[in-house]
Protein backbone atom coordinates (compact mmCIF):
# COMPACT_ATOMS: atom_id res chain seq x y z
CA UNK A 1 0.00 0.00 0.00
CA UNK A 2 1.45 3.32 -1.06
CA UNK A 3 1.54 6.30 1.36
CA UNK A 4 -1.03 8.11 -0.78
CA UNK A 5 -3.38 5.10 -0.70
CA UNK A 6 -2.97 4.77 3.07
CA UNK A 7 -3.73 8.49 3.55
CA UNK A 8 -6.79 8.24 1.32
CA UNK A 9 -8.15 5.31 3.33
CA UNK A 10 -7.56 7.11 6.63
CA UNK A 11 -9.31 10.22 5.37
CA UNK A 12 -12.20 8.16 4.04
CA UNK A 13 -12.63 6.49 7.42
CA UNK A 14 -12.70 9.85 9.24
CA UNK A 15 -15.10 11.32 6.68
CA UNK A 16 -17.46 8.42 7.23
CA UNK A 17 -17.29 9.11 10.97
CA UNK A 18 -18.05 12.78 10.32
CA UNK A 19 -21.05 11.83 8.17
CA UNK A 20 -22.39 9.61 10.96
CA UNK A 21 -21.88 12.35 13.56
CA UNK A 22 -23.58 14.90 11.27
CA UNK A 23 -26.62 12.64 10.99
CA UNK A 24 -26.82 12.39 14.80
CA UNK A 25 -26.45 16.17 15.17
CA UNK A 26 -29.19 16.77 12.62
CA UNK A 27 -31.57 14.39 14.37
CA UNK A 28 -30.90 16.01 17.76
CA UNK A 29 -31.47 19.50 16.33
CA UNK A 30 -34.71 18.24 14.82
CA UNK A 31 -35.75 16.88 18.21
CA UNK A 32 -34.94 20.22 19.84
CA UNK A 33 -37.05 21.98 17.21
CA UNK A 34 -39.96 19.65 17.94
CA UNK A 35 -39.62 20.47 21.64
CA UNK A 36 -39.76 24.18 20.77
CA UNK A 37 -42.99 23.60 18.89
CA UNK A 38 -44.41 21.83 21.94
CA UNK A 39 -43.51 24.85 24.06
CA UNK A 40 -45.39 27.07 21.62
CA UNK A 41 -48.43 24.77 21.77
CA UNK A 42 -48.46 24.90 25.57
CA UNK A 43 -48.09 28.70 25.68
CA UNK A 44 -50.89 29.29 23.15
CA UNK A 45 -53.36 26.68 24.38
CA UNK A 46 -56.76 28.11 25.14
CA UNK A 47 -56.36 30.71 22.39
CA UNK A 48 -53.77 32.88 24.16
CA UNK A 49 -52.54 35.65 21.87
CA UNK A 50 -50.21 37.49 24.27
CA UNK A 51 -47.92 34.58 25.11
CA UNK A 52 -44.26 35.48 25.78
CA UNK A 53 -41.91 33.21 23.85
CA UNK A 54 -38.52 34.86 24.28
CA UNK A 55 -37.23 34.60 27.84
CA UNK A 56 -33.84 36.33 28.24
CA UNK A 57 -33.12 34.67 31.58
CA UNK A 58 -33.78 31.18 30.18
CA UNK A 59 -31.51 31.75 27.17
CA UNK A 60 -28.74 33.09 29.40
CA UNK A 61 -28.99 30.00 31.62
CA UNK A 62 -28.82 27.66 28.60
CA UNK A 63 -25.79 29.40 27.11
CA UNK A 64 -23.97 29.47 30.45
CA UNK A 65 -24.57 25.74 30.79
CA UNK A 66 -23.22 25.18 27.25
CA UNK A 67 -19.98 26.94 28.15
CA UNK A 68 -19.64 25.15 31.50
CA UNK A 69 -19.91 21.66 30.04
CA UNK A 70 -17.83 22.35 26.95
CA UNK A 71 -14.92 19.91 26.70
CA UNK A 72 -14.36 20.16 22.94
CA UNK A 73 -11.48 21.66 20.93
CA UNK A 74 -13.85 24.57 20.19
CA UNK A 75 -13.63 27.50 22.59
CA UNK A 76 -16.43 28.12 25.08
CA UNK A 77 -17.46 31.23 23.15
CA UNK A 78 -17.49 29.47 19.78
CA UNK A 79 -19.62 26.68 21.20
CA UNK A 80 -22.02 29.21 22.73
CA UNK A 81 -22.34 31.01 19.39
CA UNK A 82 -23.26 27.74 17.67
CA UNK A 83 -25.99 27.13 20.24
CA UNK A 84 -27.11 30.76 19.91
CA UNK A 85 -27.98 30.02 16.27
CA UNK A 86 -29.75 26.76 17.12
CA UNK A 87 -31.80 28.55 19.76
CA UNK A 88 -32.59 31.38 17.34
CA UNK A 89 -33.87 28.93 14.72
CA UNK A 90 -35.97 27.04 17.27
CA UNK A 91 -37.42 30.25 18.72
CA UNK A 92 -38.46 31.30 15.21
CA UNK A 93 -40.64 28.19 15.09
CA UNK A 94 -42.46 29.44 18.20
CA UNK A 95 -42.58 33.11 17.19
CA UNK A 96 -40.31 35.13 14.86
CA UNK A 97 -38.81 37.85 17.05
CA UNK A 98 -38.87 41.35 15.54
CA UNK A 99 -36.13 43.64 16.89
CA UNK A 100 -35.76 47.37 16.24
CA UNK A 101 -32.26 48.79 15.80
CA UNK A 102 -30.58 51.96 14.60
CA UNK A 103 -30.24 51.36 10.88
CA UNK A 104 -29.75 51.09 8.07
CA UNK A 105 -28.50 47.54 7.59
CA UNK A 106 -24.80 47.16 8.28
CA UNK A 107 -24.65 49.35 11.40
CA UNK A 108 -22.92 48.14 14.55
CA UNK A 109 -26.29 48.00 16.27
CA UNK A 110 -27.41 45.65 13.52
CA UNK A 111 -24.40 43.42 14.25
CA UNK A 112 -25.18 43.51 17.98
CA UNK A 113 -28.80 42.54 17.23
CA UNK A 114 -27.65 39.44 15.36
CA UNK A 115 -25.19 38.57 18.13
CA UNK A 116 -27.92 38.80 20.79
CA UNK A 117 -30.88 37.26 18.94
CA UNK A 118 -29.25 35.15 16.22
CA UNK A 119 -29.70 35.29 12.47
CA UNK A 120 -33.26 33.94 12.58
CA UNK A 121 -34.56 37.09 14.29
CA UNK A 122 -36.19 39.80 12.18
CA UNK A 123 -34.13 43.02 12.42
CA UNK A 124 -36.22 46.16 11.92
CA UNK A 125 -34.22 49.24 10.96
CA UNK A 126 -35.29 52.67 12.23
CA UNK A 127 -33.73 56.10 11.75
CA UNK A 128 -33.06 57.22 15.34
CA UNK A 129 -32.45 55.80 18.79
CA UNK A 130 -35.69 57.46 19.93
CA UNK A 131 -37.52 55.48 17.24
CA UNK A 132 -36.15 52.23 18.66
CA UNK A 133 -37.91 52.98 21.95
CA UNK A 134 -41.10 54.06 20.18
CA UNK A 135 -41.27 50.89 18.09
CA UNK A 136 -41.12 48.75 21.24
CA UNK A 137 -43.57 50.83 23.26
CA UNK A 138 -46.14 50.93 20.43
CA UNK A 139 -45.86 47.21 19.73
CA UNK A 140 -44.36 47.55 16.25
CA UNK A 141 -41.50 45.30 17.40
CA UNK A 142 -41.09 42.83 20.25
CA UNK A 143 -37.72 44.25 21.35
CA UNK A 144 -35.24 46.98 20.58
CA UNK A 145 -31.47 47.23 20.84
CA UNK A 146 -29.79 50.53 21.74
CA UNK A 147 -26.15 51.55 22.33
CA UNK A 148 -25.59 52.59 25.93
CA UNK A 149 -21.90 53.31 26.33
CA UNK A 150 -18.63 53.03 24.45
CA UNK A 151 -15.42 52.17 26.25
CA UNK A 152 -13.60 55.04 24.50
CA UNK A 153 -16.17 57.82 24.03
CA UNK A 154 -18.47 57.20 27.00
CA UNK A 155 -22.25 57.26 27.19
CA UNK A 156 -24.63 57.66 24.26
CA UNK A 157 -26.68 60.71 25.25
CA UNK A 158 -29.71 59.97 23.06
CA UNK A 159 -30.07 56.59 24.76
CA UNK A 160 -29.67 58.06 28.26
CA UNK A 161 -32.41 60.63 27.60
CA UNK A 162 -34.81 58.01 26.26
CA UNK A 163 -34.17 55.68 29.21
CA UNK A 164 -35.47 58.35 31.58
CA UNK A 165 -38.82 58.68 29.79
CA UNK A 166 -39.33 55.14 28.45
CA UNK A 167 -42.22 52.93 29.56
CA UNK A 168 -40.39 49.74 28.58
CA UNK A 169 -37.76 47.80 30.55
CA UNK A 170 -34.10 46.93 30.12
CA UNK A 171 -34.17 43.15 29.60
CA UNK A 172 -30.70 42.23 28.38
CA UNK A 173 -27.16 43.36 27.56
CA UNK A 174 -24.63 42.61 24.85
CA UNK A 175 -21.07 43.87 24.38
CA UNK A 176 -19.69 44.22 20.86
CA UNK A 177 -16.05 44.76 19.93
CA UNK A 178 -15.94 47.75 17.57
CA UNK A 179 -13.35 47.72 14.81
CA UNK A 180 -13.70 50.65 12.42
CA UNK A 181 -12.73 50.70 8.74
CA UNK A 182 -12.25 53.61 6.38
CA UNK A 183 -14.51 52.83 3.41
CA UNK A 184 -14.77 54.60 0.07
CA UNK A 185 -15.07 54.25 -3.70
CA UNK A 186 -12.07 56.57 -4.00
CA UNK A 187 -8.82 55.09 -5.33
CA UNK A 188 -6.79 56.20 -2.33
CA UNK A 189 -6.95 58.40 0.77
CA UNK A 190 -5.50 61.32 -1.11
CA UNK A 191 -8.74 61.63 -3.10
CA UNK A 192 -10.94 62.02 -0.03
CA UNK A 193 -12.31 65.48 0.79
CA UNK A 194 -14.69 64.53 3.61
CA UNK A 195 -15.13 61.71 6.16
CA UNK A 196 -18.66 60.94 7.33
CA UNK A 197 -19.64 58.80 10.32
CA UNK A 198 -21.68 58.75 13.50
CA UNK A 199 -20.33 61.24 16.05
CA UNK A 200 -19.25 58.39 18.34
CA UNK A 201 -17.22 56.77 15.55
CA UNK A 202 -15.54 60.07 14.69
CA UNK A 203 -14.58 60.42 18.34
CA UNK A 204 -13.28 56.85 18.55
CA UNK A 205 -11.00 57.48 15.55
CA UNK A 206 -10.04 61.06 16.43
CA UNK A 207 -6.26 60.57 16.65
CA UNK A 208 -6.06 58.36 13.57
CA UNK A 209 -7.99 60.89 11.50
CA UNK A 210 -5.80 63.74 12.73
CA UNK A 211 -2.61 61.87 11.89
CA UNK A 212 -3.65 60.31 8.58
CA UNK A 213 -6.21 62.72 7.10
CA UNK A 214 -5.22 66.14 8.44
CA UNK A 215 -7.37 68.96 7.19
CA UNK A 216 -10.05 66.66 5.75
CA UNK A 217 -13.58 67.77 6.69
CA UNK A 218 -15.42 65.59 9.22
CA UNK A 219 -19.22 65.33 9.24
CA UNK A 220 -21.37 63.56 11.82
CA UNK A 221 -24.40 61.66 10.49
CA UNK A 222 -27.11 59.52 12.11
CA UNK A 223 -25.32 56.17 11.72
CA UNK A 224 -22.20 54.59 10.27
CA UNK A 225 -24.31 52.53 7.88
CA UNK A 226 -25.87 55.73 6.54
CA UNK A 227 -22.34 57.09 6.11
CA UNK A 228 -21.49 54.01 4.02
CA UNK A 229 -24.53 54.62 1.81
CA UNK A 230 -23.40 58.23 1.32
CA UNK A 231 -19.89 57.12 0.38
CA UNK A 232 -21.34 54.65 -2.10
CA UNK A 233 -22.88 57.55 -4.01
CA UNK A 234 -19.98 60.02 -3.79
CA UNK A 235 -16.36 59.08 -4.54
CA UNK A 236 -15.06 62.15 -2.72
CA UNK A 237 -16.40 60.81 0.57
CA UNK A 238 -15.05 58.19 2.92
CA UNK A 239 -17.13 56.54 5.64
CA UNK A 240 -16.15 55.06 8.97
CA UNK A 241 -18.04 51.79 9.28
CA UNK A 242 -17.69 48.02 9.61
CA UNK A 243 -16.37 45.35 7.25
CA UNK A 244 -19.98 44.18 6.88
CA UNK A 245 -20.95 47.66 5.64
CA UNK A 246 -18.15 47.49 3.06
CA UNK A 247 -19.65 44.29 1.65
CA UNK A 248 -23.24 45.52 1.78
CA UNK A 249 -22.52 48.84 0.06
CA UNK A 250 -19.76 47.59 -2.25
CA UNK A 251 -17.06 49.87 -0.89
CA UNK A 252 -13.30 49.43 -0.75
CA UNK A 253 -11.64 49.14 2.65
CA UNK A 254 -8.88 51.74 2.41
CA UNK A 255 -7.74 51.05 5.97
CA UNK A 256 -8.99 48.71 8.68
CA UNK A 257 -8.75 48.94 12.48
CA UNK A 258 -8.54 52.72 12.56
CA UNK A 259 -10.00 52.99 16.08
CA UNK A 260 -7.63 54.72 18.51
CA UNK A 261 -8.06 52.03 21.20
CA UNK A 262 -7.59 48.40 20.16
CA UNK A 263 -10.12 46.95 22.62
CA UNK A 264 -12.79 49.50 21.67
CA UNK A 265 -16.14 48.06 22.83
CA UNK A 266 -19.74 49.26 22.91
CA UNK A 267 -22.33 48.07 25.39
CA UNK A 268 -25.88 47.67 24.10
CA UNK A 269 -29.09 47.12 26.04
CA UNK A 270 -32.13 45.15 24.97
CA UNK A 271 -35.40 47.04 25.52
CA UNK A 272 -38.68 45.15 25.97
CA UNK A 273 -42.11 45.43 27.55
CA UNK A 274 -41.83 42.34 29.75
CA UNK A 275 -39.88 42.23 33.02
CA UNK A 276 -37.13 39.61 33.20
CA UNK A 277 -37.07 36.97 35.93
CA UNK A 278 -33.85 36.09 37.81
CA UNK A 279 -31.31 34.03 35.86
CA UNK A 280 -28.88 33.44 38.71
CA UNK A 281 -26.39 36.03 37.44
CA UNK A 282 -28.05 39.39 36.92
CA UNK A 283 -27.68 43.16 37.01
CA UNK A 284 -30.17 45.89 37.84
CA UNK A 285 -30.18 49.34 36.26
CA UNK A 286 -31.71 52.47 37.77
CA UNK A 287 -31.63 56.22 37.32
CA UNK A 288 -32.12 58.78 40.07
CA UNK A 289 -31.70 62.38 41.10
CA UNK A 290 -30.84 63.66 44.57
CA UNK A 291 -30.98 66.95 46.38
CA UNK A 292 -27.82 69.04 46.19
CA UNK A 293 -26.57 68.63 49.74
CA UNK A 294 -23.38 67.31 51.32
CA UNK A 295 -23.15 63.53 51.52
CA UNK A 296 -26.32 62.83 49.53
CA UNK A 297 -24.62 60.65 46.93
CA UNK A 298 -22.46 58.93 49.57
CA UNK A 299 -25.63 57.84 51.41
CA UNK A 300 -27.03 56.39 48.19
CA UNK A 301 -23.87 54.40 47.56
CA UNK A 302 -23.72 53.28 51.19
CA UNK A 303 -27.16 51.66 50.81
CA UNK A 304 -25.51 49.23 48.42
CA UNK A 305 -22.11 48.98 50.10
CA UNK A 306 -23.41 48.00 53.55
CA UNK A 307 -25.33 45.12 51.96
CA UNK A 308 -22.26 44.09 49.92
CA UNK A 309 -24.03 44.79 46.63
CA UNK A 310 -21.51 45.48 43.91
CA UNK A 311 -21.89 48.46 41.61
CA UNK A 312 -20.68 48.00 38.02
CA UNK A 313 -21.40 51.47 36.62
CA UNK A 314 -22.29 55.00 37.67
CA UNK A 315 -22.71 57.86 35.20
CA UNK A 316 -23.91 61.40 35.84
CA UNK A 317 -25.72 63.53 33.29
CA UNK A 318 -27.22 67.04 33.45
CA UNK A 319 -30.96 66.98 34.06
CA UNK A 320 -33.29 68.40 31.44
CA UNK A 321 -35.59 69.75 34.15
CA UNK A 322 -33.36 72.06 36.19
CA UNK A 323 -30.09 73.90 35.56
CA UNK A 324 -27.08 72.44 37.41
CA UNK A 325 -29.16 69.48 38.52
CA UNK A 326 -27.91 65.98 37.64
CA UNK A 327 -29.29 62.51 37.21
CA UNK A 328 -27.24 59.41 38.00
CA UNK A 329 -27.41 56.16 36.07
CA UNK A 330 -26.37 53.28 38.30
CA UNK A 331 -25.95 49.57 37.54
CA UNK A 332 -25.66 47.12 40.41
CA UNK A 333 -25.06 43.39 40.74
CA UNK A 334 -28.16 41.31 41.47
CA UNK A 335 -31.83 41.13 40.51
CA UNK A 336 -34.42 43.58 41.81
CA UNK A 337 -36.33 40.69 43.42
CA UNK A 338 -33.30 39.54 45.45
CA UNK A 339 -34.12 40.39 49.10
CA UNK A 340 -30.94 42.42 49.70
CA UNK A 341 -31.32 44.30 46.42
CA UNK A 342 -35.02 44.98 46.98
CA UNK A 343 -34.27 46.32 50.46
CA UNK A 344 -31.48 48.57 49.15
CA UNK A 345 -33.62 49.92 46.29
CA UNK A 346 -36.42 50.81 48.72
CA UNK A 347 -33.95 52.66 50.95
CA UNK A 348 -32.41 54.48 47.98
CA UNK A 349 -35.77 55.56 46.58
CA UNK A 350 -36.68 57.17 49.89
CA UNK A 351 -33.59 59.42 49.62
CA UNK A 352 -34.15 60.63 46.07
CA UNK A 353 -36.07 63.44 44.41
CA UNK A 354 -36.46 61.27 41.29
CA UNK A 355 -36.14 57.50 41.07
CA UNK A 356 -36.76 55.08 38.23
CA UNK A 357 -36.00 51.38 38.06
CA UNK A 358 -34.94 50.68 34.47
CA UNK A 359 -34.98 46.92 34.82
CA UNK A 360 -33.13 43.77 35.84
CA UNK A 361 -31.48 41.61 33.22
CA UNK A 362 -29.13 38.63 32.89
CA UNK A 363 -25.41 39.19 32.57
CA UNK A 364 -24.63 38.28 28.97
CA UNK A 365 -22.90 34.90 28.51
CA UNK A 366 -21.77 35.91 25.01
CA UNK A 367 -18.34 37.54 24.86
Amino acid sequence: MTPNTQEAEQLNTIRNEIDAVDAKIQELISERARCAQKVADIKTQGGKVEAVFYRPEREAQVLRAVKQRNKSPLSDNDMARLFREIMSACLALEQPIKVAYLGPEGSYTHAATIKQFGSFAQPYAVSTIEDVFKSVETGVTHYGLVPVENSTEGVVNATQDSLITMRAHVTGEVDLAIHHCLLSNAKDMGSISKVVAHAQALGQCRSWLKNNLPGVELEAVESNALAAKMAQADTSLAAIASEQAAVLYQLTILKSHIEDVSDNTTKFWVIGTESTSPSGEDKTALVLSIQNRAGALAKILDSFAKREIGMTRIVSRPSNNKKWDYVFFIDIVGHQTDPKVAEALKEVEAQTSFFKLLGSYPVSPLE
